[in-house]
């Protein structure tokens, strides 16, 4: 039998503290903490303890060179080869179970190794944001103040001053006007749906296809109103739509090719209110989710934060790694241009939703892990980046909103 290492991983040393009876009853604080290895392997979806003495066989094989398994046996034991590969994290020739094929689909999307590490680790998943923030104790300003102290300034002190460039002054005008007016929206009207027209010409405008070349035989590109690295265009819009008119309410993803909204089944168990994770599906029959349950999965994917799940539409930015990977294989930066890919996106939704009039947010906070599970996503293959919105405002500010200028919220 011949055994290699998986693809790419990587060992993290962390400090585990649990609740010990023994040592509160002893005299002690009853936490105790104690040192573990953690191997992070992104086609496992989420990192695994191993033991300590397991950590030199990962590091004394490759990724690409099958070897002997005597030869391993030999030098470090056979239950410790056993137990990595039950673990997933070595693979044998002849594996075709469900972690050997996932080994292999990760391997042929083109991640650039540490890039892979970073994005799989900080996913979510059944995260409440707002309750973490108050059981921190920082999820008001003087909170942060009293744990973290003043925060770095603005604008760093100006090291010479005399010697600064004077630009001079604009004239503004409409453009300059709209911009004042983008704030995130914190307050929706749950009542109020948004016109089938709007929806549409927000759609069109911000993710459909303004553009489309072919540089080679069965090489198609789209232009968008956003830019995208190589115009490879590889974020794909998913949507929760709550209230938009003649739109039965549901998850969709929008098809640049055709501006139309693919309807998707969504691959949990209907979620409830105040669940704070999705649960697989099951062999339960699917069927439509209820308005509340729709919600609830909506307060679900922005990690708890309620303001934003009142939201009539929110979209889920989520890229498919390879269609820019194909071409950046291994690439330093790839990764990257994905990320500036979602966030050109969600900046052109602001504008453009502050131009019909209505309320947009982003949020990176969101519970991936969930919405990977919802719409039926591979982590390393397509996961969301961050979920944006739009959608009518309330006629009463009760979350406040940054609107310094009073543009959106005129003072009484």
């Amino acid at each position: 039998m011949l055994i290699r290492r998986c693809a790419v991983v990587w060992l993290e040393p962390r400090e585990v503290a649990s609740f010990q009876l023994d040592d509160l009853l002893a005299g002690g604080a009853g936490v105790v903490s104690r040192l573990a290895w953690f191997a992070h392997a992104p086609h496992l979806g989420a990192a695994i303890e191993i033991e300590a003495m397991h950590a030199p066989i990962l590091g004394a094989l490759g990724p690409v060179d099958w070897i002997e398994r005597d030869v391993l046996d030999a030098r470090f034991g056979s239950d410790a080869v056993d137990a990595l590969l039950d673990a997933g994290l070595l693979l044998t020739d002849a594996a075709d179970g469900d972690q050997a094929i996932a080994e292999t689909d990760f391997r042929g999307q083109g991640w650039h190794p540490p890039a892979a590490i970073g994005h799989m680790a900080a996913r979510w998943e059944g995260v409440d944001g707002p309750k973490a923030m108050v059981d921190a104790d920082v999820d008001t300003n003087e909170g942060l103040l009293r744990q973290h102290g003043s925060p770095p300034p603005a604008m760093e002190p100006s090291i010479a001053a005399e010697t600064q460039v004077a630009l001079p002054k604009i004239e503004r005008n409409d453009f300059d006007a709209l911009l004042d007016t983008r704030a995130t929206c914190r307050n929706y009207d749950p009542a109020a749906q948004v016109s089938l027209a709007t929806f549409s010409q927000l759609m069109a405008r911000v993710f459909g296809a303004r553009g489309i070349g072919h540089p080679a035989p069965g090489f198609d590109v789209y232009k968008r109103t956003s830019p995208s690295g190589g115009s490879l265009h590889p974020v794909d819009c998913f949507l929760i739509v709550q209230r938009v008119e003649g739109i039965e309410p549901g998850l969709y993803r929008y098809r640049i090719d055709t501006h139309a909204l693919e309807p998707v089944v969504p691959a949990i168990a209907p979620p409830q209110s105040g669940d704070t994770g999705t649960m697989p599906a099951g062999d339960a029959a699917q069927r439509a989710w209820t308005a509340d349950e729709l919600r609830a999965f909506a307060r679900i994917a922005v990690a708890g934060q309620d303001w934003f799940a009142d939201a009539p539409v929110l979209c889920v930015l989520a890229p498919r790694f390879h269609r820019n990977f194909w071409k950046y294989r291994n690439h330093a930066k790839a990764y990257r241009v994905c990320v500036l890919d979602a966030g050109h996106l969600s900046q052109t939704l602001q504008l453009c939703a502050t131009q019909a009039g209505l309320g947009p947010f982003v949020t990176g906070a969101i519970n991936e892990v969930d919405l990977e599970r919802a719409f039926g996503f591979t982590g390393y293959r397509q996961s969301p980046l961050v979920v944006c919105g739009f959608g009518k405002r309330s006629a009463k500010l009760t979350e406040s909103e940054f609107d310094p200028n009073r543009k959106v919220w005129p003072r009484d």
